[in-house]
């Protein structure tokens, strides 16, 4: 059973980011490395949120503390990608051809940079505990909750998803020098992070109804800034259906 857990948990976080990346990114290796570029610097980001909670010794044991500024890093750091991805488009128009599209329609680096962010934040949420999933016991046999497991999969493929839609908004709000998208962005990801509390009371509906709902809110959102509308999205189902 703790094998079709693990596989299960694994394929329920990471199936449809991994099917984003070979449909999207894989044929493309200016998307690779722009991928792994954003993954780099999100680690950036979680090295520093860590030396800064080492260093506070006091409040090394409130977990509210970590997760702020753990926030507040990784926003910082979606602001160096953005700024280090406008500042190479001109050298990323000289490697390949094939890279013309990725440059001329800028959510496309958004939405790649973002994917990134949200892959690596993924693997580091959810590693351990798939690691324990593998056995030699399950949780809810003797302490703790059953549903565990499949929360903490379902809660990472939240972030991931939102990471990715993060990024389409929060680099659009840059360009535009739109403050409310930023703000909508940094508070989205408080409210988020901060939801992810409520499981320590194994409550896991209060967390989970509220985090898929911001997920779907903030999927229309980057929809919308991407240049996306209602008759765009009717026209593409009506071409796949051909």
């Amino acid at each position: 059973m703790t094998a079709v857990e693990f596989f299960g948990c694994t394929f329920l976080a990471f199936g449809p980011p991994f099917a984003m990346f070979v449909f999207t990114i894989a044929h493309d290796p200016v998307r690779i490395i722009i991928l792994i570029a954003a993954a780099f610097f999100w680690l950036m980001s979680l090295l520093l949120s860590s030396l800064l909670w080492f260093l506070v010794v006091p409040l090394r044991k409130d977990l509210v503390f970590g997760l702020i500024f753990s926030v507040l890093f990784q926003e910082i750091f979606r602001f160096m990608i953005y700024k280090m991805l406008r500042r190479a488009e001109n050298g990323l128009k000289k490697i390949t051809d094939d890279s013309a599209t990725l440059i001329e329609n800028k959510h496309i680096l958004a939405y790649v940079s973002g994917l990134g962010f949200g892959i690596m934040s993924g693997a580091f949420s959810l590693i351990n505990v798939l690691a324990d999933a593998v056995g030699p016991g399950t949780m809810g046999l003797k302490s703790g909750n059953e549903m565990f497991f499949l929360t903490s999969s379902a809660i990472t493929l939240c972030f991931i998803l939102l990471h990715t839609f993060w990024g389409v908004i929060y680099f659009n709000a840059w360009d535009n020098m739109n403050k409310l998208q930023i703000g909508y962005v940094v508070a989205s990801h408080m409210v988020v992070s901060c939801l992810t509390l409520l499981n320590r009371y194994q409550i896991y509906s209060a967390s989970l109804i509220p985090l898929y709902s911001i997920v779907i809110i903030t999927g229309l959102f980057a929809f919308k800034v991407a240049g996306g509308s209602y008759a765009s999205f009717k026209s593409c189902l009506n071409f796949n259906s051909r």
